[in-house]
């Protein structure tokens, strides 16, 4: 083992025990279901924003996107331009009126118990189809975070992947299981700082280090499809013109965002409305600085680690420009490997940012609202505590089961994930707050239609290719299933609501309540 890689690790252990630590000291804190799960409604501004966000972008955020940026060039921005926009909306309309809804529905802590209790359902069928479908679509999330871990392990040490898998998986687990909420987003906050400083800083360095010529220049040498200003060109993609139905479907990345639990919990959490004043504005920057940054890597990596080309026969994925541009640049550049392993743990941190909180949400569907709303009615806190944290093992079991194959695209799992969620959740959470018409019937066929129509666009097989080989509707097309699902959800919402009786007048006043901003924060 070489001195670099000795540095290297030393940042790792330290940075994961201080994860741990973390964790060990909120499990004291932790007493009760609402302590888990939200942290009493106690974050401050800074730590909601930083939270939300880091728990947001995952290793998406500093592998997938750059890896497309890398290999197809800045046309692949136009899925940081879709989340931007998103991100803006959900923290300007979304986040202050969940927040009051939450608490005027009988305290909800969960996004299936607002819906339970926002439609008044007392058969608790949308808190069963709700809970189902974050179990179903968080194993995927969560295994692409793991994939991630392990991915990035495997890039650095050379270990072996399922070896790499395995670490990364037990100490997000750790602190997810003994600190519950608060111990997330304290690890989150620090983790998005973390990444925002690697973001801003390795593309830098590694910009003035391209040697060889100007970065256009060792662009072309790079081979890089249809030559630099195709490469640099928004509206192209690997050297061809970028069709509408491409762009369309990129920026509809944004529509997933309201409707993705472990964001809107953080809404949930702000212990007040100055506090979440205060979280928009920082959640805005970051999320401006950390797209355009991390599209930016992709373009920047390309020229710096010429003459290697990711991607190709004997080299790394695409995916780990990142990781190679942080160990080129400070074990060879600059010869600090100790700062090279902090800079790695700035991808550790989105990667764990991640998955904890998709474990913590899951654990939340089970316990909460299945166990205790349905199997179970009169658990103590003790219980379901107990039960939560069963869940966070066996769900992270399972997650890291699917991450097993080595093959499994980032990007890919996430999209499918972020699209499942987006159509199930997003349509229902924006008419649940802004229109009161919506009713129980409209709110269950918007779920259904929703979830039921990404599994089926991404995953059977019901269209042949050019080969003649049956692939799904969205391989054959190419339209991301979020556009289709989540408009799809939205009509048969509003269409089975017109059609069905009208909400009654206490959910109409609880809505007027929300709209008025007659709730005491």
């Amino acid at each position: 083992m070489n001195s670099n890689l000795i540095w290297i690790l030393a940042a790792f252990v330290v940075y994961m025990a201080m994860m741990i630590a973390i964790g060990a000291r909120y499990m004291k804190r932790t007493s009760n279901s609402e302590d888990y799960f939200l942290g009493g409604r106690g974050l401050s501004g800074w730590v909601a924003a930083l939270s939300a966000q880091a728990s947001d972008m995952s290793g998406w955020l500093l592998m997938g996107l750059p890896g497309a940026v890398y290999a197809m060039g800045t046309g692949q921005a136009w899925i940081a331009i879709g989340l931007f926009i998103g991100t803006v909306c959900n923290w300007i309309f979304i986040s202050g009126r969940l927040r009051r809804y939450t608490i005027r529905a009988n305290n909800s802590l969960t996004l299936p118990e607002y819906f339970e209790n926002r439609f008044h359902d007392k058969k608790r069928i949308l808190l069963c189809i709700s809970s189902i479908v974050i179990v179903i679509f968080f194993l995927v999330y969560t295994a692409s975070a793991l994939a991630a871990g392990g991915m990035l392990f495997h890039a650095v040490a050379g270990v072996d992947y399922t070896v790499a898998l395995t670490v990364g998986a037990i100490v997000i687990l750790a602190y997810t299981f003994m600190g519950g909420f608060m111990a997330v987003c304290v690890t989150d906050f620090i983790q998005g700082t973390l990444m925002l400083i690697a973001l801003l800083t390795v593309p830098v360095l590694a910009y003035l280090g391209i040697s060889g010529g100007s970065l256009t220049e060792v662009l072309d040498m790079s081979g890089v499809a249809g030559g630099n200003a195709s490469f640099l060109n928004l509206f192209e993609n690997e050297g061809q013109p970028y069709g509408v139905i491409g762009i369309v479907s990129q920026l509809a990345w944004g529509f997933g965002y309201c409707g993705m639990p472990h964001i809107l919990t953080r809404f949930m959490a702000v212990k007040s409305q100055k506090e979440l004043n205060k979280s928009k504005g920082i959640a805005i920057i970051w999320v401006a600085l950390s797209l355009t940054f991390a599209c930016v890597i992709g373009v920047v990596g390309r020229a710096y680690l010429y003459p290697t080309i990711l991607g190709s026969v004997g080299a790394d994925s695409t995916e780990n420009v990142f990781i190679n541009m942080i160990t080129q640049l400070f074990t060879v550049d600059y010869k600090l490997p100790f700062i090279a392993g902090i800079f790695l743990c700035g991808i550790l941190a989105a990667i764990m940012s991640t998955a904890d909180s998709q474990l913590l949400v899951t654990a939340s569907s089970v316990s909460e609202d299945i166990y205790k709303g349905i199997v179970n009615k009169k658990a103590d806190d003790k219980k379901v505590l107990t039960i939560s944290r069963i869940t966070v093992v066996v769900v992270a079991v399972i997650a890291y089961l699917i991450a097993l194959n080595p093959n499994n695209s980032i990007m890919g799992l996430v999209s499918n994930a972020w699209a499942g969620f987006g159509s199930a959740f997003g349509p229902l959470v924006l008419l649940s707050l802004f229109w009161k018409r919506t009713n129980m019937p409209g709110a269950v066929a918007g779920i259904v239609s929703g979830g039921l129509l990404v599994l089926v666009w991404d995953y059977v097989p019901l269209m042949e290719n050019a080969d003649g080989a049956m692939v799904s509707i969205g391989t054959a097309t190419g339209i991301y299933s979020l556009l289709v699902g989540f408009f799809v959800s939205l009509i048969c919402i509003v269409a089975v609501s017109l059609c069905t009786k009208a909400p009654d007048a206490e959910i109409v006043k609880e809505f007027e309540d929300v709209a008025n901003n007659k709730i005491e924060l």
